[in-house]
């Protein structure tokens, strides 16, 4: 059923609206079930009447535009942004889950602003906010009580460079977007693609709304959107849950390395003005984790006496006790650290999953329909730690790619490819800030010192151009060994000053779900999932950075609990499940964090 555009602009504000509300409501209402843990999901679907399921399987209303995106992250809006500066005629729609633009970014962050400078050359006059250059570039080598100054990598050099928060960067790049004529929807979860018959990407569809935890359509049921265009681009960031099945689909990891992923976890903190200093840069590696885990800390000084600090942790480590969060929380008791945050404030906390296969990893870009850009498809530049730029750029080239193609594109009944985005990409500044590091984190399966006396052989001595390529060899989830096979890890407990109980930090995200709808990470095999707890000691319980997963005693015998309603949208579980038994899917639009500043 189609319907004029100012009908389906209205409907889909209308229902943002009541979603953002919903979701604001239920957080005031369950803000103290969730710090005290009381609340669980069940996957329990009842059987549907016949009327039920007319409801439920109703024709969607559906809109057509040029261009379709997903996600409003860099990648997003910066596609967004490029394609009405070359044609300002086309129709473009972005769609975000988040319940407004920024809610579910997170990154360290600072940014190389070389694509902004493209996109946006007067951004500082348009009041981008790049308020903090970075001045001051600091790498330490750690243990558990001393801090080894070291040479500053090339790579960590960051003249030029600004210190960010990447939600609020996001928030402007959407103000741009709507000034010049983008349509941004947030609230809404793409949750499913649509395709031709001839098998190209059609478009998207939202998720539907109202549905209760036990599968029924409840009064406020409304059907999800039908979004067509010619071209879709997918920017769902890391681990994206449509990209997954593309993937499958287009076969678009055929002859490529597996993809290795980090976790990263941040907390933002005002600390006392003598503490602070602005624009400083300080990157470490070693303590806490041991030299088989690739893992290293960030601690930037923005302005207003804020510091942004965060632990990486690389998800193919092998031993299951490891406990990102809890490395995290008795890092920041490193005197080099604690120095800093003492009598300062936490004010937020969030984590996120992060691409660091590199150029090795990169999967086919493009399809009949659509194309992959920015961290869905994975261009962070791992030993810069900055993936926005790349991110940012890609987004431009497909934009560029899909100006061109769609002139040509004269069919109603299949989706556009863009055949030259792939080369593009491969012929751009993108590539070769790629190609130059791409050997640095796969040596660092070697170990901490071996990766360390490499990398600095490749980046000085061959300066990014050996003749060879390391390989990744395996993916992060077939790492994990049988938990009697390795060494438990006892970690401090907080001192709810400089170090926090999971709780309570993760009140400070401002997550939250509607939640009465069904859960929206799926175990696929409970018995599966058994095996992880008897085998490898419920490593789900202890990498998920949300309190998720849980095992509770029954009388009989442990139980897996799923608390999604603290869910982060991390994608953790998705990827390090020893199984492969965790989905994460879409929930409800505007559900998940509310990060501000981050």
């Amino acid at each position: 059923q189609n319907t004029s555009r100012a009908e389906t602009v209205a409907s889909i504000t209308m229902l943002g609206r009541l979603a953002l509300r919903g979701s604001r409501l239920s957080l005031f209402r369950t803000k103290h079930r969730l710090v005290h843990h009381t609340f669980r999901w069940s996957s329990t679907t009842a059987t549907l009447s016949e009327e039920e399921k007319e409801v439920m399987q109703a024709p969607r209303e559906s809109d057509q535009f040029d261009v379709v995106i997903v996600g409003a992250g860099p990648s997003g809006l910066s596609a967004a942004i490029r394609l009405k500066q070359l044609s300002s005629d086309l129709k473009v729609c972005v769609v975000e889950k988040g319940a407004e633009v920024g809610a579910h970014i997170l990154s360290g962050a600072v940014i190389e602003p070389r694509a902004l400078n493209e996109l946006i050359p007067d951004w500082k006059e348009k009041g981008a906010p790049l308020n903090t250059e970075a001045k001051d570039d600091r790498f330490y080598f750690l243990t558990e009580s001393r801090a080894l100054r070291l040479p500053t990598p090339l790579t960590m050099h960051n003249k030029g460079n600004y210190i960010v928060s990447l939600s609020n960067l996001c928030r402007w790049l959407g103000t741009q977007a709507e000034n010049l004529g983008v349509e941004i929807y947030p609230g809404f979860s793409a949750s499913e693609v649509l395709y031709h018959g001839d098998g190209s990407v059609k478009g998207i569809a939202t998720k539907d709304l109202g549905i209760g935890k036990d599968g029924r359509p409840k009064d406020s049921f409304t059907r999800g959107m039908e979004l067509h265009a010619k071209v879709t681009l997918f920017g769902e960031g890391c681990r994206g849950s449509l990209t997954k099945g593309l993937f499958k689909k287009f076969n678009l990891r055929e002859g490529v390395d597996p993809q290795s992923f980090g976790l990263g976890i941040k907390e933002l903190w005002t600390v006392p003005p003598e503490q602070h200093k602005l624009g400083m840069v300080v990157h470490t590696i070693g303590w806490p984790v041991n030299t088989k885990v690739y893992g290293g800390s960030f601690m930037y000084h923005l302005e207003d006496n804020q510091v942004a600090i965060g632990y990486v942790v690389g998800l193919d480590y092998d031993n299951p006790y490891v406990n990102p969060y809890r490395e995290f929380q008795r890092f920041k008791h490193h005197p080099l650290i604690k120095s800093v945050l003492e009598g300062g404030t936490c004010i937020s906390y969030g984590a996120r999953a992060i691409n660091e296969g590199g150029l090795q990893s990169v999967p086919a870009l493009s399809f009949p329909g659509g194309a992959l850009i920015g961290c869905t498809a994975g261009f962070l530049n791992v030993p810069k730690i900055k993936g926005t730029h790349n991110a940012m750029k890609t987004g431009m080239l497909a934009a560029e790619a899909a100006v061109d193609a769609i002139k040509g594109h004269a069919k109603d009944d299949s989706g556009v490819l863009l055949a030259d985005y792939q080369s593009r990409v491969q012929n751009s500044w993108v590539w070769e800030d790629l190609k130059s590091v791409r050997n640095i984190r796969p040596s660092f399966q070697w170990g901490l010192l071996p990766a360390l006396a490499y990398s600095a052989i490749d980046s000085y001595l061959f300066w990014g151009k050996a003749p060879w390529t390391l390989r990744m060899k395996h993916a992060d989830h077939e790492a994990l060994r049988p938990a009697a096979q390795c060494q438990k890890i006892e970690y401090p407990k907080p001192d709810g000053k400089i170090s926090f109980d999971l709780l309570t930090n993760l009140q400070r995200s401002g997550t939250n779900h509607e939640e009465d709808q069904p859960a929206h990470l799926k175990v696929r095999n409970m018995d599966l999932a058994r095996e992880s707890y008897e085998v490898y000691g419920a490593p789900e319980s202890r990498f998920c950075p949300a309190g998720v997963y849980e095992w509770v005693d029954t009388d009989t015998k442990p139980r897996l609990q799923i608390n999604a309603q603290n869910c982060l949208h991390c994608k953790t579980c998705d990827i390090k499940d020893r199984n492969q038994n965790i989905d994460y899917t879409v929930p409800e639009g505007g559900g998940g964090p509310a990060y501000v500043g981050m």
